[in-house]
């Protein structure tokens, strides 16, 4: 198929949040709310999981569930491409991204359109996220281009959203590429491209929403509703 699929990739045994894709938002577990709004694009969506818990909030066509430990979501993706195989673009939605919009996924696509074969997203950084290592800083090498991604303080940089898109025969590629001291330390799976050699191509979109990366980010999410 020419029209991408959307891969939610949503694991329950988080180091750092245990059982994140449950969180209530407004009482809808937020995998569910995540899940809803890329389906609200009309592109077919796809849950990935390692929990049955988490599956039983969906019919079987829409998610898969594999409990190889995988050491993050962009493996998670790739290993469903024996499952998910009728398409040729994937976009990776982020299961604690509940504030996705359809021009985040959009611009991705659009990035694959121009002969990148991996994109992602970026916004304006708020001040108050600069210093807060959950929030991973992008630098562009050149407009349209990622030269690199951090969570530390830098004073400069965009806000990277965990919103990427794939060719299939790039997503296929990654969990053959090396894991560098950098991806380690970082904790960012989209470090594996840059050091690999691959580009990353990247686009500017609005976003005024929440990531939920720690349990203070759910109260953040609750207050702004």
């Amino acid at each position: 198929m020419t029209s991408p699929a959307i891969l939610i990739p949503a694991r329950y045994h988080s180091s750092r949040f245990p059982g994140k894709p449950l969180t209530l938002l407004d009482g809808v577990p937020m995998v569910k709310r995540v899940y809803d709004r890329c389906v609200a694009t009309g592109y077919d969506t796809y849950v990935l999981t390692d929990d049955q818990s988490i599956a039983q909030l969906f019919n079987d066509n829409a998610c898969r569930v594999d409990t190889t430990d995988y050491q993050n979501g962009t493996e998670r993706c790739s290993g469903a491409l024996g499952l998910i195989r009728s398409y040729d673009q994937y976009i990776n939605v982020q299961g604690d991204m509940p504030d996705v919009t359809v021009e985040m996924i959009d611009k991705c696509i659009e990035q694959l359109s121009y002969n990148s074969a991996v994109s992602t997203v970026y916004t304006d950084m708020p001040k108050q996220l600069q210093n807060d290592p959950n929030s991973v800083k992008m630098i562009q090498a050149y407009p349209s281009k990622a030269l690199w991604f951090g969570r530390g303080s830098i004073g400069y940089g965009e806000w990277h959203i965990g919103v990427y898109g794939y060719k299939r025969h790039a997503l296929a590629a990654y969990p053959s590429l090396e894991v560098t001291q950098e991806e380690t330390i970082e904790q960012l799976e989209q470090i594996r491209w840059l050091k690999s050699g691959w580009q990353i191509g990247c686009s500017k979109v609005e976003f005024n929403g929440v990531e939920i990366n720690t349990p203070e980010d759910v109260r953040i999410w609750n207050e702004s509703r």
